[in-house]
């Protein structure tokens, strides 16, 4: 299925949140997630369904000063 990552169109196989994390190489990183600009926190992203076309942001803190 299409969806959008960041900004990029991307192909991915998995339907729910957690499993496209883990498709794409996030495993267990600590990250924010939203869905149509709709923040997932971590405890739902298992019940988070995507749809074809579905925007979905993924960001990770940085440190630094």
């Amino acid at each position: 299925m299409k969806i959008t990552l960041n900004g990029t169109p991307t192909e991915v196989q998995a339907d729910t949140l957690a499993a496209v994390l883990g498709e794409l190489g996030y495993g267990d990183a600590k990250v924010a997630t939203a869905v149509n600009e709709s923040f997932v926190p971590a405890t739902m992203r298992e019940q988070a369904t995507l749809e074809p076309g579905d925007r979905v942001e993924v960001v990770a803190p940085r440190q630094g000063g």
